[in-house]
Formats: structure tokens, C-alpha cells, sequence
């Protein structure tokens, strides 16, 4: 598992995911962890088309995508969210948490 550092600089670019895919192709592993904190305010509103070209470059490279972290002012605030992150927790790629305690629980335990 890639867990990407807490502190460092917003991560929502095409580049930032190429990044990443290449960090964890190094790290010869399937699964990359995003604090929420790394992510701006922008990869919330889906309007903005961040999050999905974001998560979406991860996705090509059959990588799976944890983010970390309280998202709750965001998800009050946009109904598209409720739903994006609902649907996307259903699945076996993209999980939204909010602690690692609950990501082992829920969803890693499942993948080993």
C-alpha cells in the first residue's frame, strides 16, 4: 500500500496522478491511500472535473484509490457528492473514509 504523506503540497492534477501511478508501480502495489487534506477544496465539486480525471488516471493502471480523511462540510453541501461517494464505496476501486482504523476494517481486510 502507497500511503502518501499528510503534509505536501495539493494533489488533483493529471500530473499529480501520473505521479502517483508511478509511485506506486515503484512500490510494486495496487493500493494508494490520500489523505484528505492533500486533496483541495476543488476535488469536491465534482463541477470541476478534478476528482474524476484525477481518480480516473489511477484507475486506468488497475490501482486502487482510499481517500482518508472528514469530507463531511463537502458532502452537506452537495447532494452530487453524497451520491459519487456512495456509489464509488460500493465498489472495489475507489473508497471514501474517514480514518485508517476504518479502511482496515471495512475494505483492506477484503483485498489481502
Amino acid at each position: 500500500m502507497l500511503e502518501v504523506a499528510v503534509e505536501g503540497p495539493v494533489l488533483g492534477s493529471y500530473r499529480d496522478a501520473v505521479d502517483l501511478v508511478g509511485e506506486a508501480l515503484s512500490a510494486d502495489t495496487n493500493v494508494v491511500v490520500i489523505p484528505v487534506s492533500r486533496l483541495g477544496a476543488g476535488f469536491f465539486r465534482l463541477e470541476t472535473r478534478i476528482a474524476g480525471e484525477f481518480l480516473q488516471k489511477l484507475l486506468d493502471y488497475r490501482l486502487r484509490v482510499v481517500i482518508v480523511g472528514d469530507i463531511s462540510e463537502y458532502l452537506a453541501a452537495s447532494d452530487a457528492l453524497r451520491a459519487f461517494v456512495y456509489e464509488s464505496n460500493k465498489g472495489r476501486q475507489v473508497r471514501f473514509t474517514s480514518s485508517f482504523e476504518t479502511l482496515e476494517q471495512e475494505w483492506l481486510a477484503g483485498a489481502r
